[in-house]
């Protein structure tokens, strides 16, 4: 995968090596500061909004329906195939997490999580190396760039949304994200904000659709959405039978 020569968020190349011999002071009196106000991911997640960087929203979003998501995880394996090549669920960049043996009541007994496209991204402003990025050739799609993340995990830690929605790779020791399919063609058809998506193409169920649009960001809401087929009009039975009549009639003629 390669990454587009136009972006934004772009930062100097840094070494994974690099990275841990000069940034872990600066990460332990970070840390130190946000134990002593707060957690994390809250220190993480609101940045000074007079300091933080604008960004050009994404041209596509992936939004769902948790109402119809049957947790075959059908997605999640579309996905590992389309990105990485094998059926892995721990490497899909969208998970589905069931938790029937809480025997949480539907529809709470599943959470569909899937990168949100956020149109001030976290992940991008907090990473050190720039492997986060916009891509402004691709619809401005929020990417992460496996060539030059150094698996410090700050993307992951810097999600506001709880599952985070960048997720850790065991096998390369890097962080990735869903990116649209942007350089996935699922099917051999072109990916992206203006393509086609593995887990939508997928899903049996239809509870994930490409919108264009940002949705709300405030809350999950905004991404859950209703996605079910409207129901089929009212029929007249009278009409249906008195149609029925007419045609016996018609044939004992």
């Amino acid at each position: 995968m390669t990454k587009s020569k136009k972006v934004e968020g772009k930062k100097e190349s840094v070494s994974r090596r690099d990275f841990l011999k000069t940034g872990s002071t600066v990460i332990a009196a970070g840390a130190l500061g946000v134990y002593a106000s707060g957690s994390t991911s809250t220190a993480l997640a609101n940045p000074d909004p007079v300091e933080a960087p604008s960004y050009a929203p994404s041209t596509g979003y992936i939004v769902w329906d948790s109402r119809l998501c049957l947790g075959c995880q059908s997605c999640m394996y579309a996905c590992s195939l389309t990105h990485e090549g094998v059926a892995n669920p721990s490497l899909s960049r969208i998970q589905i997490i069931r938790d029937a043996p809480s025997f949480t009541k539907y529809p709470y007994d599943i959470t569909m999580s899937v990168c949100r496209q956020c149109v001030t991204p976290i992940c991008v402003q907090n990473c050190p190396t720039g492997a986060c990025y916009v891509d402004t050739e691709n619809g401005n799609v929020r990417r992460i760039d496996p060539n030059e993340c150094i698996g410090c995990g700050t993307c992951i830690e810097s999600c506001p949304q709880r599952p985070h929605r960048t997720v850790w790779n065991p096998e390369k020791d890097i962080s990735m994200k869903c990116d649209l399919c942007v350089d996935a063609p699922y099917w051999g058809r072109e990916g992206g904000p203006n393509g086609y998506q593995a887990c939508v193409e997928i899903c049996p169920a239809k509870a994930l659709k490409l919108v264009h649009e940002p949705p709300l960001q405030t809350d999950v809401t905004g991404y859950d959405v209703d996605l079910a087929p409207p129901p089929p009009p009212p029929r007249n039975f009278m009409n249906f039978f008195q149609q029925n009549s007419d045609d016996s009639k018609k044939k004992g003629e």
